[in-house]
């Protein structure tokens, strides 16, 4: 019996992503887990769209450009690891309670997420893979990415 069954993979498509890549999918084939991928796209209408309408139609116009881009990624890894389409999911809203409620909706038994590994200050601004970290319904795999200054 593996230890993980259900495996979630949570990308920025950021160029940094490889490291998550290659770790989330190292633990599904090892424990021969289902891998589920998702991206949670934060909207910006709610910190722009108030001031004004020609800033209102441009972040909608933005936000889809958004969307559409990161469609195409996940499509394209989706193809490259070759995880079902049912099992990828494009999400919008903040990060760290999008990836709680798919975990729970999917019982996930691990979320694999990137960490830059910040002290101090940065740390206190608080970060996605933190705040996924605390309230997750799981177990939780934060792969140290980039360079760590």
């Amino acid at each position: 019996m593996s230890m993980y069954n259900r495996i979630l993979m949570a990308l920025d498509f950021h160029s940094d992503n490889k490291e998550i890549i290659e770790k989330g999918s190292s633990l599904a084939r090892a424990n021969k887990a289902d891998l589920y991928l998702v991206h949670v796209n934060e909207p910006l209408t709610v910190a722009y769209a108030g001031n004004g309408m020609a800033w209102s139609d441009q972040i909608v116009s933005l936000e889809a450009s958004i969307r559409e881009e990161s469609e195409k990624k996940m499509k394209d890894l989706a193809g490259q690891l070759k995880v079902k389409e049912d099992r990828c999911f494009i999400r919008e809203g903040r990060p760290s309670s999008e990836i709680h409620q798919l975990a729970e909706e999917n019982d996930i038994d691990v979320i694999v997420i990137g960490t830059h590994g910040q002290s101090g200050f940065k740390l206190l601004l608080g970060s996605t893979a933190n705040s996924v970290l605390h309230g997750a319904p799981c177990d939780v795999l934060a792969v140290r990415i980039g360079d760590n200054d």
